[in-house]
C-alpha cells in the first residue's frame, strides 16, 4: 500500500508538472529542478506512511490476560465418577477401562455436576435433603463461579453474562432471607462455600438539574402548607378563648356560685 501510494504521488507531480510547463523537457519549474520536486514529495509520502504504521503498531496497549483459578482445579483425574465409586470392581479394572470411569476422559458437565455434589454436601442438613435454602445456594455458586470462568476466556459472551447475574440475584435474595430467618446456617454457608456477604447499597438517584428544582418546589409547598395549618391551629385557640370568655361574662352570678 506504501509503494502504491508514492508512486501515485510521483504521477500527480508530473502531470502537474507538465501543465504548468508545456513541455516535458523543461528543466525548471517555479525555480526548482523536476528532479528536486519529485524527490521531495516521495520523501514526505514515505515520511507520512511511516509514521502511520508506526502509530498502527506501536500505539495500541497490550492487554495481560488474568490468570483465573477453575473451581474444578481440585478434582483429581484419578476421582471415580459418582455412578462408580461404590462398584468394588472399578478399582481392579484395566488402565483402558479406568480411564472411561474416571474423571480424565469426563466431560465438562460431568465435573461440573460433580463440583455441586460437593457444594451440597458441605450445607445440606441431612443426605435427603434437596430443597432446602442452603442446597440451592450451593448449586447457583456452582453455576455462578462456572460462569465466571467462561466469562474470563469469552468477555463478549453477554447472553452468558446476563444468565450469571440473574443467578446472582436469585443467590442474594435468598441469602437475605437466611440470613433473617437463620442466622447460624447463613454463617455456615458462607464459610463452606467462600461467600462474602455484602449489604445491598442505599436507595440512590442521580441529581439532576429538573429533579433538584421539583425537590425545592416540594420544600417550599410543604413549608407554605405547614404555615398555613400552624395559622389555622392558631385561629381556633384564639376563637375557643373568646368563646370561653363570652360565655363566663354572660353567664349569672347564681350559677357562679358552688352548691354544698
Amino acid at each position: 500500500m506504501g509503494l502504491t501510494n508514492i508512486l501515485k504521488s510521483a504521477a500527480v507531480v508530473l502531470r502537474t508538472w507538465t501543465a504548468s510547463s508545456g513541455s516535458p523537457c523543461g528543466s525548471v519549474t517555479a525555480g526548482r529542478p523536476l528532479t528536486q520536486l519529485v524527490t521531495r514529495s516521495l520523501s514526505v509520502r514515505s515520511h507520512e506512511n511511516f509514521t502511520s504504521q508506526s502509530v498502527r503498531q506501536y500505539a495500541q496497549a497490550v492487554r495481560k490476560k488474568q490468570e483465573f483459578q477453575s473451581q474444578l482445579q481440585d478434582l483429581s483425574p484419578s476421582m471415580l465418577k459418582p455412578e462408580y465409586a461404590s462398584v468394588p470392581l472399578a478399582h481392579t479394572v484395566e488402565d483402558v477401562v479406568k480411564k472411561l470411569l474416571t474423571l480424565e476422559l469426563a466431560s465438562h458437565s460431568e465435573k461440573l455436576h460433580l463440583k455441586k455434589e460437593q457444594l451440597v454436601a458441605k450445607v445440606r442438613r441431612d443426605e435427603n435433603d434437596r430443597s432446602s435454602p442452603e442446597v440451592k445456594i450451593a448449586i447457583l455458586t456452582a453455576q455462578i463461579r462456572n460462569f465466571q470462568e467462561h466469562l474470563q476466556k469469552h468477555p463478549k459472551d453477554k447472553a452468558n453474562k446476563r444468565w450469571m447475574l440473574m443467578r446472582i440475584d436469585q443467590r442474594s435474595k435468598m441469602l437475605k432471607v437466611l440470613r433473617r430467618t437463620h442466622y447460624d446456617a447463613f454463617e455456615k454457608v458462607c464459610q463452606e462455600l467462600g461467600i462474602s456477604y455484602t449489604f445491598p447499597p442505599e436507595y440512590y438517584r442521580r441529581a439532576t438539574r429538573r429533579w433538584l428544582a421539583k425537590k425545592a418546589l416540594c420544600i417550599k409547598v410543604f413549608k407554605e402548607v405547614q404555615k398555613q395549618k400552624a395559622e389555622q391551629r392558631n385561629k381556633m385557640k384564639q376563637s375557643l378563648s373568646q368563646e370561653k370568655t363570652e360565655t363566663s361574662s354572660t353567664s349569672p352570678p347564681d350559677a357562679q356560685g358552688t352548691a354544698i
